[in-house]
């Protein structure tokens, strides 16, 4: 399968660069964006007014011309596109002499990763992927879980964050950590109580759960 191990990359402090029209237009700099990233570099000559809008956000430049090898210096993950195979090529065979992860769009053959459609809810993040067999499955499966998982998985998360921050010093232990929450935590309760706007409820269980006979071995 190709694209079959999933990881999660961080991007704060690292540069991306995005190459040309298509990747533009397809909202890669605001995915890079979302998923952190703090330095983007964008080179293409147009869209015009998309390129307007990204150059107005923080930690996104700009450069309105066609690619050179030196764009990709220093780049940690490199998203790019062009419609000629040759030029794809070479922007390929230059991230990766740059040291750079890169994913030349439907080009599978030069990308060393693949873009899964994504669903965020604050640090919630569901990723789907098909080994690029069916970007519309994955688009189809998207639409079901946004439905799923509503806006409210975000204050979950965030709660989540909170409790898990809180009790770590009284869990030293990660197997008895593991177990605490496995029993500690139900998603559905979670999402009810944070839907109906009892978040102290829910933080208040969840530690009661955890710390229960928490000295016993």
């Amino acid at each position: 399968m190709p694209f079959g191990y999933p990881v999660l990359l961080e991007l704060t402090g690292r540069r991306c660069v995005v190459i040309g029209t298509l990747p533009v237009r397809e909202g890669k700099v605001e995915g890079l964006l979302a998923g952190g990233a703090t330095e983007v570099v964008v080179v293409a000559a147009e869209p015009g007014d998309r390129l307007d809008d990204l150059e107005a956000l923080d930690g996104v430049t700009v450069i309105r011309r066609t690619w050179y090898a030196p764009d990709l210096a220093d780049a940690f993950l490199v998203i790019a596109h062009d419609p000629d195979p040759a030029v794809r090529a070479r922007i390929a065979t230059a991230a990766r002499a740059a040291g750079a992860l890169v994913n030349v769009v439907d080009d599978i053959p030069r990308c060393d990763w693949a873009a899964p459609a994504v669903v965020r809810r604050g640090e919630l993040l569901l990723a789907i992927g098909t080994g690029g067999a069916s970007p519309a499955l994955a688009k189809k499966i998207r639409s079901r879980l946004e439905a799923q998982y509503g806006a409210e998985w975000a204050e979950v998360l965030r709660v989540l964050r909170e409790v898990r921050e809180e009790t770590l010093p009284l869990l030293p232990d990660l197997r008895t950590r593991s177990r605490r929450w496995a029993a500690a935590l139900d998603p559905d309760e979670a999402a009810a109580l944070v839907q109906a706007g009892q978040v102290e409820e829910l933080r208040s269980r969840l530690l009661a759960r955890l710390l229960d006979g928490a000295d016993a071995p």
